[in-house]
């Protein structure tokens, strides 16, 4: 079993920054890519970038060239800088650890970091 537990969240006022960072705990395969879900009010859950374990990355296009997501393998952490923030991204942000490969389909998830940016 695989724990996710995210920090960080906040308020902050539009053009400014958080850091998120999550910590995976417990039997962790190497095949497995890390990243970050939001979801606002009313709406559906949507990606905002993942990392695979060997750094390759993939972002929502809301957030290319504000969010930069990196990883610390050796501490099993994903964070996510997040600047020039704006109030259409405020949500509860998810942490997520997917595996890849033959485990492909395991996903585990954290209780989530409320991110609310003030116009």
């Amino acid at each position: 079993q695989v724990q996710l537990v995210e920090s960080g969240g906040g308020l902050v006022q539009a053009g400014g920054s958080l850091r998120l960072s999550c910590v995976a705990s417990g039997s962790i395969r190497s095949n497995n890519a890390m990243g970050w879900y939001r979801q606002a009010p009313g709406k559906q859950r949507e990606l905002v970038a993942d990392i695979l374990n060997g750094g390759s990355t993939n972002y929502a296009d809301s957030v290319k060239g504000r969010f930069t997501i990196s990883r610390d393998n050796a501490r099993n952490t994903v964070y996510l800088q997040m600047n020039s923030l704006k109030p259409e991204d405020t949500a509860a942000y998810y942490c997520n650890l997917r595996y890849t490969g033959i485990l492909r389909g395991t996903n585990y998830w954290g209780q989530g970091t409320q991110v609310t940016v003030s116009s």
